[in-house]
């Protein structure tokens, strides 16, 4: 096994910072420096990620974060994915003359969560000044940044479509007519118009809390609510169905929201203890795998070896076959995790991971929900399947054109923690707001619009998100924050990550820079939602030996360059203080910091 690494573990007692861009875990490292905490560090390094990679995220947005607390000792999840709206009706879309939501266009958008979710975060855990937080957003949208070339090519190849469609989109991406070049300094005025009025508004109150309070009513209830309204109500804009639409989101919408917090969904694993959101996220799938494998050799064989590969692979197609099953928004629908996470049920699925690779899609029954399996899998069989790439993540061999997300893990001096998955509103989900310079999500495509499902649309619903970041206890102290950008991919990316350094004497580094896969053999979260059965995506670092030995299982591998998937960080406290952090060397974005 071998332990180069692309670039050093970061290592340092003071404060760690990753993130999927370095000039926003440099912003983070600043707010650190400055006196601020893990909380005020993720929240400014989340807002210039919505400027500096807005292909994959902005501030119409969703956002889960999971952070632990070092002086009330609490771990606690911040919901930042907010819901449907109230017109968004199953009959409505059906109206529409739609069978599934489109992947873009206004009426993919629910209520965006992000700002709420690092406002509420903030105020109850923050130490600086709003101010200090969005200052470094406003300086790059307002003076620029060098455009990444990803993004420069995401905007050449739709910058036709801008101009058609979404002229919005075509005056704030192409100025002065054309997509801006790689490396050009790139600025967004009217994003930093934005949170320049809203910091005056809101500085008009006395207080810290005060003025978050009224920054979060600027969102919600005042100037910015009033915008997106009148944009949704009069604008017209084409998506992937093909036909024109308007939204249903409105300020009444906008105005009866609010951000919320949960206790993390947890499981035990050997002398780990790793904390992920409630279902209705995916991450409850990295915990059914681990309790899949928990019962399996895994800890033993090859970590970059066909074993490897095979079991957890496997493990992940019987956990996200219960996903499409069960996992929903547990106010709408009764979610038997506590059955799905027990032994005994979980011993009735590993003996389904056999020596050759499955090509069903295979949920377990839990008593009581018979029907609800049988017409998920009815529809399922409806949605299709696909021999090409049907999934999300921003790899270099998939689309351009195709939004993602990003990630941030942040452990201050005091012990504090933060895993945060900021997406959505990424530039390629609906036309700009001009007066806003931002657009909002396309969160909406995670439902389907048939009655009787999990994840069936319906008003005030969260959508089942793919967003899902993680932290980790050992032994029962609060040690690792890490996640990825990727979608449906997520928590399988994560999931090899973790396991790596669980059962292996990895680094950070060490273990994200080792060869990565994933498949995607069920159904998509994302338009047009098809599935890939048998399928694995691996890095070719694998080497042949252990491609071929995964072939002759049966497993129909698509086989990627080496240091194409996947966009890991992570940030570790050991129990004397030190503090590490790591971030991938794929795409040549991601950086760590730390002293």
């Amino acid at each position: 096994m071998s332990t180069f690494t692309t670039r050093p573990e970061i290592r340092g007692t003071f404060g760690v910072v990753t993130s999927t861009h370095w000039i926003a875990t440099a912003v983070g490292m600043s707010i650190l420096e400055k006196g601020g905490n893990a909380f005020d560090a993720a929240a400014a390094t989340g807002f210039v990620l919505q400027v500096v990679e807005p292909h994959l995220n902005g501030p119409g947005g969703d956002l889960p974060v999971i952070l632990h607390d070092a002086t009330s000792g609490k771990m606690e999840v911040i919901c930042g994915q907010a819901p449907a709206p109230a017109g968004a009706t199953i009959e409505h879309y059906r109206r529409e003359g739609l069978s599934l939501i489109p992947g873009d266009g206004l009426l993919a958008t629910v209520i965006p969560g992000a700002f709420d979710g690092w406002m509420l975060m903030l105020r109850d855990h923050g130490k600086l000044p709003l101010r200090d937080v969005l200052e470094p957003a406003i300086h790059y949208a307002r003076n620029g940044h060098p455009m990444l070339a990803r993004v420069s090519a995401t905007i050449a190849g739709l910058a036709d479509f801008f101009e058609k469609e979404w002229p919005t989109s075509h005056a704030t991406w192409c100025p002065g007519g054309k997509a801006p070049a790689t490396d050009e300094l790139f600025c967004n005025p009217a994003l930093a118009d934005t949170w320049e009025r809203l910091l005056r508004e809101a500085e008009t109150k006395s207080g810290r809390e005060a003025q978050i309070e009224a920054a979060r009513d600027c969102f919600y209830r005042g100037f910015i609510a009033e915008e997106i309204a009148a944009f949704v109500e009069k604008t017209e804009a084409m998506d992937a169905s093909g036909t024109r639409h308007k939204g249903v989101l409105t300020a009444d919408d906008l105005a009866n929201w609010r951000a919320t917090t949960e206790p993390p969904l947890t499981y035990d694993y050997h002398e780990w203890t790793v904390a992920k959101t409630g279902p209705w996220g995916q991450g409850p799938v990295l915990l059914q795998a681990l309790a899949l494998l928990k019962g399996t050799a895994i800890g033993e064989v090859d970590p970059v070896g066909a074993d490897f590969v095979h079991l957890v692979a496997e493990a992940m197609k019987l956990a996200y076959a219960d996903r499409e099953a069960y996992y929903s928004d547990p106010a709408f629908t009764d979610v038997p995790m506590e059955h799905l996470l027990s032994d005994a049920y979980n011993a009735g699925r590993r003996a389904l991971i056999g020596e050759s690779a499955s090509f069903d899609l295979r949920p377990g029954i839990v008593p009581g929900h018979e029907a609800q399996v049988q017409k998920a899998m009815q529809v399922i069989e409806g949605l299709g399947t696909s021999a090409t790439g049907v999934y999300e993540p921003t790899m270099a061999h998939l689309s351009e054109k195709r939004g993602d997300t990003v990630h941030i893990d942040v452990i201050d001096r005091w012990g504090n923690m933060v895993s945060a998955t900021p997406s959505g509103g990424w530039l390629q989900s609906s036309p700009i707001i001009p007066a806003l310079g931002f657009c909002l999500n396309s969160r909406a495509q995670m439902f389907l619009l048939e009655e009787g499902l999990p994840t069936s649309l319906a008003p005030g619903k969260r959508p089942r998100t793919t967003l899902t970041p993680s932290l980790a206890l050992k032994n029962g102290v609060p040690t690792l924050a890490f996640g990825t950008p990727g979608g449906d991919q997520q928590d399988q990316w994560q999931l090899s990550l973790f396991l790596r350094l669980a059962h292996h004497d990895l680094n950070l580094q060490q273990a994200i820079d080792q060869p990565l896969f994933h498949t995607t053999h069920f159904p998509a979260s994302f338009y047009p939602r098809q599935r890939q059965p048998g399928h694995i995506m691996v890095e070719e670092s694998f080497g042949k030996p252990v491609l071929d030995a995964l072939r002759a299982r049966g497993h129909a591998l698509d086989v990627a360059p080496a240091w194409s998937i996947g966009r890991l960080t992570a940030a570790r406290r050991d129990p004397n203080g030190l503090l590490r952090a790591a971030a991938t060397p794929r795409l040549m974005q991601a950086y760590a910091a730390g002293r």
